[in-house]
């Protein structure tokens, strides 16, 4: 009597190892490091700005952190929707990118939790 294998409904960590989640994740870390720099950038401008009356750091980082954020946003996204995350996972996630150095440690974790097939 042989088994049928488990399908990727059934088994996440099978999806784990599929093309396009690998494809997914590494584009949600790449996307994840940038903000996480971005947005250290950006509170070095606001303390230029606020601290020594320079406006022009934060009028040329806060528009470039702003749309590299929705950038990040939709990474996340393809990244939830192939690795199969719940909503407050998704959320959980996309909100790591706007505390400073959050999103350097939520993406160790992200990774970890991807690649052994667990759910976020």
């Amino acid at each position: 009597m042989s088994e049928t294998p488990l399908t990727d409904e059934e088994n996440p960590a099978q999806a784990a190892g599929a093309a396009g989640v690998r494809g997914a994740l590494a584009r949600y870390r790449v996307m994840a490091y940038i903000v996480g720099v971005g947005l250290l950038a950006l509170c070095a401008a606001m303390v230029l700005k606020y601290g020594f009356d320079e406006d022009l750091y934060v009028a040329i980082v806060g528009p470039a952190h702003g749309f590299l954020y929705i950038v990040y946003l939709l990474a996340v996204v393809d990244l939830a929707l192939k690795a199969r995350w719940s909503l407050k996972g998704t959320v959980l996630v996309m909100l790591s990118g706007v505390v400073p150095l959050v999103s350097f440690f939520v993406e160790r974790r992200v990774t970890a939790k991807v690649r052994g097939g667990h759910a976020i």
